[in-house]
């Protein structure tokens, strides 16, 4: 970090201090590669596979990367993966990091100085250095209130982009069985019951089996006639990855000899992550989807270190909500994704960042009214949340 931008951190952080009440942990950043990136970041607790180098380098292979470390005393305290974004005809560029900054310790005593400290060190070198937006996006907590987006506000970041439908939907995996089934709210715990009467059975795969994991998930895809807009090109090189904390758990369900219904789970630090699924036709009369989301808690829970299972969100979908309430039952937690918050010490830096943004959630608005022209069944079942609710 150059002299002019490390004394305007330390301007930022009495600032930031002062508007938020919280000390600031004065760090220091280092850049590294994209290799070094996720070996270091698969012991964090915060850890997620957006934040992976490999998942971001495949998803948006045309954005320079920057991986940034962040050290207390030379020992690394957290991590930011962001990335840098030119706007059309050269006019400025963006930083965008979703998910981030991420904590490597959630637990220590002073993690919220910590992750101040961290947006203190972005801020210096995104918008007072370069002269760039920031753009960050924290992930969904599991406390009523989103610690780390108030900090943000506070610090001066303006709302930005959000969520049509925001809420996440997250299980606690630290009960006993008897607990987990008694948390499932009835009519899950009832079409559970009724699965286990079905012949399934249930089996985690080697990472040598996602053929047939594609060829399930390409079959469901067909047959339900979706555009898909996931991220699941990534699915190799998440597989490919050499880190074994950082690589997918694969998941299958079988009935009478056949392949039913699967999963692709991220199992790392704090929080598992629900990222895909997939099913064939046979898959709903027998339940498969509650036997195989009941036994991947229960390995999530014994072979993993994490505290929540993310199941992600519903897409506008009032099925897959009432699917996931009542799997999240009485002991998790329905909370909603905050919106994009962004910071720019330069006021044609936010203009031009924010007008960006706004043109592409137009062109998602569009896109995704053309979807629903093509295939009435993609569209949005379940009504919006206001602007400050979790959407549940």
């Amino acid at each position: 970090m150059s002299f002019i931008a490390d004394r305007l951190a330390s301007d930022a952080s009495h600032k930031a201090e002062r508007t938020s009440g919280i000390a600031v942990r004065r760090l220091q950043t280092r850049i590294v590669d994209g290799a070094e990136w996720d070996r270091t970041i698969a012991g964090f607790d915060e850890v997620c596979q957006e934040q992976m180098h490999a998942f971001a380098a495949t998803r948006w292979p045309s954005v320079k990367q920057e991986p940034m470390l962040f050290l207390l005393d030379g020992e690394v305290v957290g991590g930011a993966l962001i990335m840098v974004q030119s706007l059309p005809l050269g006019l400025a560029r963006i930083a965008v990091s979703k998910w981030a900054p991420m904590l490597k310790d959630v637990s220590r005593p002073d993690a919220d100085a910590i992750h101040a400290g961290m947006v203190e060190a972005m801020v210096a070198e995104y918008a007072h250095e370069r002269g760039q937006m920031l753009s960050v996006l924290p992930r969904a907590s599991i406390h009523p209130v989103n610690r780390e987006y108030e900090r943000l506000v506070a610090r001066g970041f303006k709302r930005g982009s959000e969520l049509g439908f925001p809420a996440r939907y997250i299980v606690n995996l630290r009960l006993s069985d008897e607990e987990q089934r008694k948390s499932f709210n009835q009519t899950w715990r009832r079409q559970l019951n009724k699965s286990e009467k079905a012949g399934l059975s249930f089996e985690h795969a080697d990472p040598a089996r996602i053929a047939d994991f594609d060829t399930l998930y390409a079959a469901m895809t067909d047959r339900k006639q979706f555009a898909d807009h996931s991220a699941y090109e990534t699915v190799p090189a998440l597989m490919a990855v050499d880190v074994p904390a950082l690589r997918p758990e694969l998941f299958f369900v079988r009935h009478e000899g056949e392949l039913v219904a699967g999963a692709l789970i991220f199992k790392a630090g704090d929080r598992a992550v629900y990222l895909y699924g997939a099913t064939n036709d046979k898959a709903l009369p027998l339940r498969a989807g509650y036997f195989m989301h009941w036994h991947v808690i229960r390995w999530l829970r014994d072979n993993t270190r994490a505290t929540w299972y993310d199941l992600g969100g519903t897409d506008g979908f009032q099925g897959l909500h009432q699917f996931k309430k009542g799997m999240v039952g009485e002991a998790g937690v329905i909370q909603p994704v905050p919106p994009v918050a962004n910071y720019a010490s330069r006021p044609l830096a936010l203009l031009l960042g924010t007008g960006a943004f706004a043109l592409r959630d137009a062109l998602h608005a569009v896109r995704r009214t053309v979807d629903g022209w093509r295939n009435p069944k993609t569209k949005a079942t379940q009504t919006r949340p206001g602007r400050d609710e979790a959407g549940e």
